[in-house]
C-alpha cells in the first residue's frame, strides 16, 4: 500500500480514482488571502469552488492536485473546506512558482529544501496539512540563477521525502530540457518528475526527448490556444494521440491548469477565461476524452491515462 498526503489526511493511492494532476482552486499572491482577503472575496471563491468540484465529482472526477505554492497564494484551509464539502480529494503542494521570494535569491538550495521537507513531513503553516507534491517553475527565458536554486532545492527535498516533483515550463523554448539536466545533476529519479505544460508545443522531437529521459509529460493546459504561439485544444489532443501511438501512454498525465479564482489577472480577464472554458475542470471529460475516442483511442487506454497513470506517478513506478 502507498499513501499520499491529501488535505484531509493520508490517502491510499488506490483511492485516487480519476485524477487531474495539475489544477488550482484559487490563485493569487503570497499573503494576499490572509492579509487582504477582501481583494479576492474568499467566501465567493469557496462557494464557487465547492459548486465546480461537486459538478466534477458527479461526472467522475475523484481527485485533483492543487499546485498552488506559497507565492501563488496557497490557502490549505480553503482547500480543506472545499475538499470536505465537494467530495473531491485534493493534494496540496510545497515548492515555489515563478514569483520566487527575494529572500531565496541568495539562499543555498539546502536551506530552501529544508522548508519544503518540513511542509511534506510536518505540515503547512501549523495546520498539520502535509504537502503531497513539490512544485517548481521556470518560464520564458529558461532557468534563471534564482530559479536554479529552487530546482536544486526541490530535487534535494524530493530525495529526502520521496514525493514527486511537478514543474511549470515554457515548452516553446524547450525549458523542460534545462530542468531535466539539473535534476539529473542532483541525482533525482526522473520517474518522480513530471515536466508540466508540455502540451504548449506540438514539437514531437522535444516531447519524445523528454520521455526518453524517463520523466512524465504533463499535458496539462486545456483548452489552450488563447495565444498565437500555442496550440488549440484539438492540436493538443492530437499530440496526445501521437504520444500514445509512439508507445508512451504510460508516461502521460492530462489536466487543465484551471482555477476558480485567478486573482493575478484582471477581473475582465478572469471573466473572459470562464467564457472561453465554461466547462472548467470538466473540459477534458466533456471534450478531450470524446475526441480521443473519435481518433481511435480505446476506453482502456483512456482509463490508464486518467486513473492508472496518476496512481503510478504518486506510487513511484
Amino acid at each position: 500500500m502507498t499513501v499520499v498526503n491529501s488535505v484531509l489526511g493520508p490517502l491510499d493511492t488506490s483511492k485516487l480514482g480519476f485524477t487531474l494532476c495539475h489544477e488550482h482552486v484559487a490563485v493569487s499572491s503570497a499573503g494576499i488571502p490572509q492579509v487582504y482577503p477582501e481583494f479576492i472575496g474568499p467566501q465567493g471563491t469557496t462557494e464557487r469552488a465547492v459548486a465546480a468540484l461537486r459538478d466534477a465529482y458527479q461526472e467522475g472526477v475523484r481527485s485533483i492536485v492543487d499546485l498552488s505554492t506559497m507565492d501563488l497564494g496557497r490557502d490549505v484551509r480553503l482547500l480543506q473546506e472545499v475538499s470536505r464539502r465537494s467530495g473531491v480529494q485534493i493534494i496540496a503542494a510545497t515548492g515555489t512558482w515563478r514569483d520566487i521570494p527575494r529572500a531565496f535569491w541568495g539562499a543555498s538550495p539546502d536551506a530552501v529544501a529544508a522548508l519544503y521537507v518540513r511542509e511534506v513531513q510536518e505540515g503547512v503553516e501549523g495546520t498539520g496539512v502535509r504537502a503531497g507534491i513539490i512544485k517548481v517553475a521556470n518560464d520564458v527565458g529558461g532557468v534563471t540563477p534564482e530559479g536554479e536554486i529552487i530546482l536544486r532545492a526541490a530535487a534535494r527535498a524530493q530525495r529526502r521525502t520521496g514525493v514527486p516533483i511537478s514543474t511549470h515550463t515554457y515548452a516553446p523554448q524547450r525549458v523542460g530540457e534545462q530542468q531535466v539536466r539539473i535534476f539529473e545533476e542532483e541525482g533525482v529519479d526522473l520517474d518522480r518528475v513530471c515536466i508540466g505544460h508540455s502540451n504548449d508545443t506540438t514539437d514531437m522531437a522535444y516531447l519524445l526527448g523528454l520521455l526518453k529521459k524517463g520523466v512524465w509529460t504533463g499535458l496539462d493546459r486545456y483548452p489552450g490556444g488563447r495565444t498565437p504561439d500555442t496550440p488549440n485544444w484539438e492540436q493538443r489532443t492530437d499530440t496526445v494521440r501521437r504520444l500514445i501511438e509512439a508507445g508512451y501512454t504510460h508516461r502521460v498525465l492530462l489536466s487543465h491548469d484551471w482555477s476558480v479564482t485567478l486573482a493575478i489577472v484582471s477581473q475582465e480577464q478572469q471573466e473572459a477565461r470562464h467564457r472561453y472554458n465554461p466547462d472548467g475542470y470538466l473540459f477534458i471529460t466533456r471534450r478531450v476524452l470524446p475526441r480521443l475516442r473519435e481518433l481511435g483511442v480505446p476506453p482502456e487506454t483512456l482509463h490508464q491515462i486518467m486513473v492508472d497513470n496518476p496512481r503510478r506517478f504518486f506510487e513511484g513506478g
